[in-house]
């Protein structure tokens, strides 16, 4: 599976897609994305909505997120409606929104 990394010094605007590929985030992106795997790392911003099999947030995200498994780091910040398959959040992320987890 091949990676694309977006750099702190990055800002995009528009969509992006990797559907078999994982897509880190350090950067700005204000647009959508759909990978199979996503992060937002420490730095990160993302302003859309995320579809992937496996979604994590370290950073901010504000917008939808539809995912099979969904991990929320300590420090990140999620102003989003979430559509999981299953949920990990640790001890000091935020999160505003609706919040649907449908199990393993």
């Amino acid at each position: 599976m091949s990676e694309t990394v977006i750099q702190e010094d990055l800002t995009i605007q528009g969509n992006l897609s990797a559907k078999d590929g994982a897509i880190s985030v350090g950067g700005n992106i204000t647009g959508d994305i759909e990978a199979r795997t996503v992060a937002v790392i420490a730095r990160g911003v993302v302003k859309g909505a995320i579809n992937a099999k496996e979604v994590n947030i370290a950073g901010l995200l504000e917008g939808n997120v539809k995912c099979s498994a969904l991990t929320l780091g300590e420090k990140s910040e999620l102003k989003a409606d979430v559509t999981a398959g299953t949920m990990t959040m640790s001890s000091g992320a935020k999160i505003s929104g609706r919040v649907e987890t449908r199990g393993g």
